[in-house]
C-alpha cells in the first residue's frame, strides 16, 4: 500500500469549498444559498482556513463582500480562481492521500463524470489537476486495467485504518449510472488498496430515496472513529427508506474490521420526507462534515434535528457541534458533506 487516505477527523490544513455559481442546481432558491454558504464558512473559520474556489475576479469580490458582512476573518480565506460546472467539491476534488513512507501529500485524480448522469462536467473533471498544481502537490491518475477509474468522494467513507464503506448500488450497478463497466468487488479492492490504502471493504446495499447520485454512502452511514459507524434508520415502516436502511444496518452489524472485531454501529434518525416542487430530496443527517474543532450537521426544521445533533455530539465530545439550516441547500440534492472537501495537514 503506497498511499493512505486519512479519516475525515484527522487534522486538516484547510477545507475546500466552491462559491455557488450554477443556478440550475438550486432553481428558484439560488439567492438563499449564498447566505447558507456564508454561514458554513463563518463556522469553519472558527476551526481552520477555507480554500474558496471562485469562477472569476467579479465573483471573488462578491463573495468577499458577503463574508465581510458577517465579520469573517478574511485572512483565513484563500481564493483560487477556477471556473467549475458545479459546486460539489466532495465529488470533483481529488482524493488527498498520504505517501505511506514519506507522509507526503498526494492528489489522486479519479475521473469525474457527473455521477455518470449529467453532461456538464468538462470543467469539473479538470479540477484535480488544477488543485494539485495550485497546492504544489504531486498528482497521480487512478488507473485500473488501463481504465481511468470513475469515483466520487461521496461514494466512499473510510476510518483511516484500512476499512472503507460504500454501496453496491453506486459502484456495482451495470444498468443505471454505470461508473466503471464490468468492475467487480475484487477490482475495487485492488484499486482501493493501491490508491487509498484499503484492505477491507464493507459493502452496503443502496442509498436513500431522492439521491440522484445512485447510492452515495455519505447520506446513509459514516465512520466517526476507527471502530464506530453512525448509520441512518427509518422508524416508519411505510416510508420508502425503511427497508433499505434496515438492510444496510444489518450488513453493518455483521461486518468485520481488519482486527477481527465488529464495528460499533450507532443509529441516527432520518428527518421526515422532504419534498419541493414535486421532487423528493435526499435530506439526511449523515451528510455532516467533520472539521478540526467542530462538526457541521445539516438540519431540516424537523423534530429529529435535536435528536440527531445530540447523537453526533456524543460521538465528538472534543468538538463543537453546530446545526446548519439545510432546507435550501438540499434543493441542490446535497448538503454539507457533498459541498466540502478536506485538505489533510
Amino acid at each position: 500500500m503506497a498511499y493512505r487516505l486519512p479519516a475525515e477527523w484527522e487534522k486538516h490544513s484547510a477545507t475546500i469549498l466552491c462559491w455557488p455559481s450554477n443556478k440550475s442546481d438550486w432553481p428558484g432558491k439560488f439567492i438563499p444559498v449564498y447566505w447558507a454558504y456564508t454561514e458554513i464558512i463563518r463556522k469553519l473559520a472558527e476551526s481552520e482556513p477555507v480554500i474558496l474556489i471562485v469562477k472569476d475576479k467579479k465573483q471573488k469580490e462578491f463573495a468577499a463582500k458577503l463574508l465581510a458582512k458577517c465579520y469573517i476573518d478574511m485572512n483565513l480565506i484563500k481564493f483560487h480562481i477556477f471556473e467549475t460546472d458545479r459546486n460539489w467539491m466532495r465529488d470533483s476534488c481529488p482524493a488527498f492521500v498520504k505517501d505511506s513512507k514519506t507522509k507526503e501529500l498526494i492528489a489522486i485524480d479519479f475521473h469525474f463524470d457527473a455521477w455518470s448522469k449529467y453532461s456538464n462536467f468538462k470543467k469539473d473533471e479538470k479540477l484535480p489537476k488544477f488543485m494539485g498544481k495550485k497546492l504544489d502537490i504531486p498528482i497521480v491518475d487512478a488507473v485500473h486495467n488501463n481504465y481511468k477509474v470513475v469515483l466520487e468522494g461521496g461514494a466512499i467513507d473510510v476510518n483511516g485504518k484500512g476499512t472503507l464503506i460504500t454501496t453496491e448500488e453506486c459502484l456495482l450497478d451495470q444498468i443505471q449510472q454505470v461508473r466503471n463497466p464490468g468492475f467487480s468487488k475484487d477490482d475495487y479492492l485492488l484499486l482501493f488498496n493501491k490508491y487509498l490504502g484499503i484492505n477491507n471493504i464493507i459493502w452496503l446495499a443502496a442509498g436513500i430515496a431522492g439521491d440522484d447520485t445512485h447510492g452515495h454512502i455519505d447520506d446513509i452511514a459514516r465512520f466517526v472513529n476507527e471502530n464506530t459507524i453512525l448509520a441512518c434508520r427509518e422508524k416508519n415502516h411505510k416510508e420508502d427508506n425503511y427497508s433499505i436502511l434496515e438492510e444496510n444496518f444489518e450488513r453493518l452489524q455483521s461486518s468485520v474490521l481488519p482486527n477481527g472485531g465488529k464495528p460499533e454501529v450507532v443509529s441516527i434518525p432520518m428527518p421526515a420526507p422532504l419534498f419541493y416542487d414535486g421532487l423528493r430530496l435526499p435530506a439526511s443527517y449523515a451528510n455532516f462534515y467533520i472539521a478540526n474543532s467542530l462538526v457541521l450537521v445539516p438540519t431540516f426544521n424537523d423534530e429529529n434535528d435535536r435528536i440527531a445533533l445530540g447523537i453526533i455530539a456524543e460521538q465528538f465530545p472534543k468538538r463543537k457541534v453546530y446545526g446548519i439550516h439545510a432546507v435550501d441547500l438540499v434543493w441542490g440534492l446535497g448538503t454539507l458533506h457533498c459541498l466540502s472537501s478536506e485538505l489533510p495537514d
